[in-house]
C-alpha cells in the first residue's frame, strides 16, 4: 500500500524527539491495570509469564490483543499499560507478554530474549489459540517487540493462523543494524547507557547460576554492538552482532506479510536509522501500511502529558478493528 498520511500533530512545545521519547516514560501516570498472571511453558522447557487484562465483555466474537514490549521492558511499562487500557476500553481483552527474564523472575536457561525470538512468541500464541476463546487475535509490538511481531507475521506469511487478524508495530527498528548505528551516536548515549545498565545487571544475575558468564568483562562494554557481540550472539546461536542483526531483522521478511499490518514510525525517532522505514515494502505489499508522522519520537506520540490515551494507542485500535 502507499505510505499513509498521518494526522498526528502535537503542540509546538512537544515537537521534540527527546521530549516525546523520555517524558512519557518518566512522568506519564496510568491508573493501575488489573493483571492476572499466567505461566506458559516453552518448547525448550523454559517459561514465559503472561499478564492478562480483561475488558469484561461477553459474546462469541471476543477479541484479544497480544502486547509485546521493547528492550528491557515488561508488562508494567507505561506504554504497555496505556495500550492495554485502550484496548480494554474498546471491549478487547489484552495480554501483555513478558519476554524471557522480564517478568520479575529470571528464566531458567542461559539464553534470554532477542529481537528475533519468534519461537517464544509462537509458543505464547499456540497456548492462547489452543484455549479457543477468541475469534480475532491482534499482535501489537513496541520497539524491539515491534520488530518481533513484524518478523513473526513475515515468517508465517500465508500460513499464519487464521485467528490472527492483524499486526501493529510502534517505533519498529525494522533493520536492527541501522538502529544500532543510531543508538551509537553521541546524542543517543543516554539511551544506550540505560539499556546497557539493565542488560548487564541481568547477565550478572545469570552468572550466579552459569559461572562461565563471569568471564565476560561487562565493564568494558560501551556499545550495544559490543554487548551483542559478547553476549546476545553467542547465547542465542548467532556468529556475532552483525549476523544477529541481519537474521533477526524483520525487514528481510516483510514482503511475505499476508495480514493487515500497520507500522507507526515517527520521522524524528532518535533510535531509528533510514533503513528502519520500509517504504519500498509498503508500496509493494497491499497488506503493509506504513505511517510516518513528522513528530512522535520513540514510543512517544504524546499530544499533551495529561492525556488519558496517547495518539498511537487510539490509532492502533482504530486500524486493527476497522481494517
Amino acid at each position: 500500500m502507499p505510505v499513509l498520511h498521518s494526522e498526528f500533530s502535537p503542540p509546538f512545545r512537544y515537537r521534540n524527539a527527546h521530549i516525546q521519547s523520555v517524558f512519557p516514560s518518566l512522568f506519564r501516570k496510568i491508573s493501575k491495570v488489573h493483571y492476572i498472571r499466567q505461566r506458559v511453558n516453552t518448547s525448550d522447557n523454559d517459561f514465559l509469564d503472561l499478564d492478562w487484562s480483561y475488558a469484561h465483555t461477553e459474546g462469541v466474537d471476543a477479541s484479544l490483543a497480544v502486547l509485546c514490549h521493547g528492550l528491557e521492558g515488561c508488562s508494567e511499562r507505561v506504554y504497555m499499560l496505556g495500550m492495554a487500557q485502550t484496548f480494554n476500553r474498546s471491549g478487547i481483552d489484552a495480554v501483555s507478554y513478558n519476554f524471557r527474564g522480564c517478568s520479575g523472575e529470571p528464566n531458567l536457561h542461559k539464553k534470554f530474549y532477542t529481537a528475533g525470538s519468534t519461537d517464544d512468541l509462537h509458543d505464547v500464541l499456540t497456548s492462547i489459540i489452543t484455549q479457543g476463546q477468541y475469534s480475532a487475535i491482534y499482535l501489537v509490538g513496541f520497539s524491539l517487540g515491534a520488530n518481533l511481531v513484524l518478523k513473526y507475521a513475515g515468517e508465517k506469511g500465508r500460513n499464519i493462523h487464521p485467528d490472527i487478524k492483524g499486526v501493529a508495530a510502534i517505533s519498529a527498528p525494522c533493520d536492527l543494524r541501522s538502529s544500532a548505528i543510531e543508538l551509537g551516536k553521541v546524542t543517543n548515549r543516554p539511551y544506550t547507557k540505560r539499556f546497557l545498565k539493565l542488560l548487564s545487571e541481568k547477565i550478572r544475575e545469570k552468572s550466579t547460576r552459569y559461572p562461565d558468564l563471569r568471564s565476560i568483562n561487562l565493564n568494558s562494554i560501551r556499545t550495544l554492538k559490543k554487548f551483542d557481540d559478547l553476549v546476545t550472539a553467542p547465547l542465542s546461536g548467532y556468529e556475532n552482532a552483525e549476523d544477529y542483526w541481519y537474521r533477526a531483522s524483520c525487514i528481510r521478511v516483510l514482503q511475505e506479510t499476508a495480514i493487515p499490518t500497520l507500522i507507526l514510525n515517527a520521522a524524528d525517532d532518535p533510535m531509528l536509522g533510514p533503513e528502519c522505514y520500509p517504504y519500498k515494502e509498503a508500496q509493494q505489499n497491499d497488506n503493509v501500511f506504513l505511517e510516518v508522522p513528522k513528530w512522535g519520537g520513540h514510543v512517544g506520540f504524546m499530544y499533551k502529558p495529561g492525556d488519558t490515551e496517547y495518539w498511537h494507542e487510539r490509532r492502533t485500535v482504530e486500524f486493527l478493528v476497522n481494517t
